[in-house]
């Protein structure tokens, strides 16, 4: 059973009871548990800005084969020494999920599917959209992936309606006792672990969920391990419409997961917000996204951005230039959905790159000069 709780460490919250509110005070201060900044400083923002900007658009580094196919949303991790990609293919029916490989993080192997269509009734059978969780979340640190109970485990959106994210999407969860390296198959519980029309759905979650991304907190800033963060799209009115906005999700063991707090944590109202992906900085907790359609914005349709948080909960937004905008052949329509990674002194930011033709695929830009590359495949004129 999915339930909502709210966040449980700061005392200003609305509790009943002047009891319970006293001992949620009294064993705060004997655990000596502070309450953390709510905002980030303007100054702090500028540093990680600085940190994170990656000016030189390197080009395309995973594309399809095909002008039928479309490649997505690329998560990125490092196993054994070498660095490994999943992504999305979409070939009409649906998503599936793929692995690819690098030695470099610039020229990219493709293996196989990871996650693939079902020939069943299966709730998930035509889209099944992974990102694997429980990255090392430090800001240049290994980016490898932790195991729980003997397993790598794999939040995903999934659903039985074909076509580009059609229909009722949920999300799922894959595991794996094998290497995440090697192509095979994952497996996967038989239910969602929550949905748009669960009852404990919020008002702004009740039409779909998409994106998911599972952070490994071992200090238990929100009380829990295990957090995700989601894509869900919904409306007071119109269950069926509404903008796309972040929201969270806690869990003590990656199984039985609880809705936290009421309100989304990043939300423009219209548009999407959403493709969280969140690193630690220090002291600061860094979460990467990506913005399409906002209501103040007329130059661009999908772009990269960024925002801090001290407490998971608190985000403050990144108010000054683009992480990453629509800029050249095969981004100039939508330049979105983050990856990003440091390793040797160099920033690596993925993404989905859109043409104004609808072709899709993986592009990278890098924080220094590493030259021209030869693209996969060249966009129509």
């Amino acid at each position: 059973m999915i339930k909502q709780v709210k966040p449980w460490f700061s005392p200003f919250g609305e509790v009943r009871g002047g009891l319970l509110l006293l001992t949620i005070v009294l064993i705060s201060a004997c655990s000596g548990k502070k309450e953390l900044p709510k905002t980030v400083s303007p100054e702090k923002m500028q540093e990680v800005y600085e940190e994170v900007k990656t000016p030189f658009k390197y080009g395309l580094v995973v594309a399809p084969t095909a002008d039928s196919l479309m490649i997505d949303c690329p998560t990125v991790f490092q196993y054994e020494g070498s660095w490994y990609m999943t992504y999305f293919y979409f070939d009409g029916r649906g998503y599936e999920t793929w692995l690819a490989k690098s030695g470099d993080l610039l020229h990219w192997e493709e293996m196989g599917r990871v996650l693939s269509f079902s020939d069943s009734t299966d709730w998930d059978a035509n889209q099944k959209a992974g990102y694997p969780s429980l990255q090392d979340p430090t800001w240049g640190g290994s980016y490898e992936l932790n195991q729980v109970d003997g397993k790598y485990w794999m939040p995903y959106f999934g659903g039985s309606s074909t076509g580009y994210e059609h229909g009722l999407l949920s999300i799922g969860m894959a595991y794996s006792d094998q290497s995440p390296a090697m192509v095979h198959e994952w497996d996967r519980h038989d239910h969602p672990i929550f949905k748009a029309t669960d009852a404990a759905a919020r008002w702004w979650e009740n039409s779909t969920i998409y994106k998911t991304w599972v952070l490994l907190d071992e200090s238990k800033t929100t009380g829990y391990p295990y957090v995700m963060y989601y894509n869900a799209r919904g409306d007071s009115i119109n269950p069926g419409r509404g903008a796309e906005r972040i929201g969270m999700a806690v869990s003590d063991d990656m199984i039985n997961w609880q809705r936290f707090g009421e309100s989304p944590v990043i939300n423009h109202h219209k548009g999407i917000s959403g493709d969280a992906v969140i690193q630690k900085m220090g002291d600061v907790w860094v979460m990467f996204y990506f913005g399409a359609f906002w209501p103040d914005r007329k130059d661009h349709d999908a772009f990269n951005r960024f925002a801090c948080s001290y407490d998971l909960v608190n985000w403050t937004e990144w108010e000054g230039e683009d992480l990453i905008a629509p800029s050249e052949s095969y981004d100039n329509w939508f330049a979105h959905k983050s990856y990003v990674v440091k390793h040797d002194g160099v920033v690596y930011h993925f993404y989905c790159a859109v043409n104004k033709d609808s072709q899709r695929g993986i592009a990278v830009a890098t924080s220094k000069d590493l030259g021209k590359s030869e693209l996969s495949f060249q966009p129509k004129n």
